[in-house]
């Protein structure tokens, strides 16, 4: 145990710079979309305790936009206000509405109507009685809802990372990605640490007298403020390019870690979801990404890959690893899965993610068509003697190999099939697999071997780029360690690659990762 915390502290330790700044980017993003809430929230709160007419329309209306999925939401602001600090601070403003329109509608309406009256009585117009009677009055309730909004704002700052708008989601998913504890807890106990504070202050303020608490209402706005400025200070940043890369590619030795170390490559980086960063690199807030060599919106976006000619991406080979006690469960399934062995080659791979990645076709279509032109599908039997659990990460072509493995399946054997798409990264795919939840999902060779294995750096130096060595090794140790199988590769090689748009490319004369790097240093 001790030795867990010290590697955990030290890596906290070694990252204190970026901890640092993302701890910033988190509180910034909070305290800007709960300004904005207020600045929204208190009004309508103030409006529909007037009008009570319009408190349930109000009221629901904010329900059920909080009841929306934060990444979905996040995912319907991007076409609107593109990537970055704009739609992250929209959505997050949207969950903090709810708590401060219902806190300032309740504060106001529990007030003794007898205080109001009396208040009438003395001549006061509507507006004395709003700033001296009712807000006082009302103020803890409104705090109580204030106090709510920045607790959910902390957490759901984490989703941030997504969409390139910073804060501790970058540790966190980047651990979730990589198989890293220290890395995801790197980012999880500063948030955590971060809410508990800010709740913490904010019940000693809503606990005052009414005469203390004034003074600190005084200062409360400015506050705030101060603390939205902080978004601002780790993101200036003096170089000429912008990259966007993944969390996962951000820890990997092969990706950023590499790039730094061999290429020297210098250039603002931002993380993002693989989801959007193609998308922001056609839209140019993104001038470099970490893609994938197979991609279709390689295609769709008019990108280029740019010469990896120090060699630091190692090949991907996709393969379908399955747990062995699956193997004896299921006595067909290792043959029908080797059906796909060999019959995808990158080409082939590239458009059929172009199909879904650009011409939004649904996975199982772009499937089945693949599977009826090479003469491999057959009409499902019904499945009566067990069920295989398929399982795949969070990205289209994972979607396309699962569905093909399911109708083979169903159409070869009398197994039946559940589907577990879209489990995220690496590690959760994998300990979906190890812990029994899922018997295969395809994987490849590179994250095997580097992420998932993790031999020591003169070994995977050695056999990483040499893709028949990377293959029997880890198929071997996978056996040993884990009991799980590899299958046969199904033949494409699906590298990390860095990309640009092929007009910038031109124009800047970067045609190669070195290109790149001496461009940076230069400017």
């Amino acid at each position: 145990m001790n030795e867990q915390q010290q590697s955990l502290w030290s890596f906290m330790h070694e990252q204190s710079d970026k901890l640092f700044n993302q701890t910033l980017q988190h509180l910034g993003l909070t305290f800007i979309s709960l300004l904005f809430a207020i600045i929204i929230g208190l009004p309508l709160g103030i409006l529909i305790a007037r009008k009570r007419k319009l408190s349930s329309s109000i009221l629901g209306l904010a329900g059920i936009l909080q009841t929306i999925p934060s990444i979905a939401l996040l995912g319907f602001m991007i076409p609107v206000l593109g990537i970055g600090a704009k739609p992250a601070i929209v959505a997050l403003l949207i969950y903090a509405l709810l708590p401060i329109i219902r806190n300032t509608y309740t504060g106001i309406i529990g007030i003794d109507r007898h205080i109001i009256e009396s208040a009438r009585a003395l001549g006061m117009s509507k507006m004395q009685i709003l700033f001296k009677v009712e807000l006082p009055l009302a103020m803890p309730v409104i705090l109580a809802g204030i106090r709510t909004a920045t607790v959910i704002n902390v957490g759901v700052a984490t989703l941030a990372s997504y969409i390139a708008a910073g804060g501790l989601g970058e540790f966190i998913f980047g651990g979730i990605s990589l198989n890293n504890t220290n890395m995801i807890l790197a980012g999880a106990i500063p948030a955590a640490l971060l809410a508990v504070i800010l709740d913490f202050l904010l019940s000693i303020i809503q606990k005052l007298d009414f005469k203390k608490l004034k003074k600190v209402l005084y200062v409360f706005p400015l506050l705030i403020i101060v603390l939205s400025i902080f978004y601002i200070l780790p993101s200036a940043y003096g170089s000429k390019l912008t990259a966007g890369f993944t969390p996962e590619f951000m820890g990997r030795q092969d990706g950023d870690l590499g790039l730094k170390s061999e290429y020297g490559l210098k250039i603002h980086t931002i993380v993002i979801s693989d989801a959007v960063m193609y998308k922001a690199a056609y839209a140019k807030e993104l001038d470099v990404i970490s893609g994938y060599s197979t991609d279709g919106r390689l295609k769709a976006f008019d990108l280029t890959i740019l010469k990896d000619d120090k060699g630091i991406f190692p090949p991907y080979y996709a393969a379908p690893i399955v747990r062995t006690s699956s193997l004896n469960k299921f006595p067909e399934l290792e043959k029908v899965l080797n059906l796909l062995s060999g019959k995808i080659t990158d080409s082939i791979m590239t458009d059929l993610n172009y199909r879904t990645d650009y011409l939004h076709q649904a996975p199982e279509r772009v499937a089945k068509d693949f599977l009826v032109r090479n003469n491999l599908y057959k009409a499902p039997r019904n499945g009566k003697e067990g069920t295989v659990r398929i399982g795949s990460k969070i990205f289209g072509e994972q979607y396309i190999l699962a569905e093909m493995y399911s109708m083979l399946i169903q159409g070869n054997t009398a197994y039946g099939v559940s589907t577990k798409t879209g489990l995220g990264g690496t590690k959760i795919c994998f300990d979906a697999l190890v812990n029994d939840q899922i018997d295969f999902y395809p994987e490849y060779t590179g994250t095997g071997l580097l992420v998932l294995l993790q031999p020591n750096p003169k070994l995977s130096k050695e056999i990483a780029h040499d893709k028949d060595r990377t293959y029997n090794y880890v198929s071997r140790e996978f056996a040993n360690k884990f009991k799980i199988k590899w299958l046969k590769p199904i033949g494409f090689n699906n590298s990390y690659a860095l990309m640009m748009r092929q007009k910038q490319s031109k124009a800047l004369n970067v045609n190669t990762i070195t290109d790149l790097a001496n461009y940076q240093d230069k400017n």
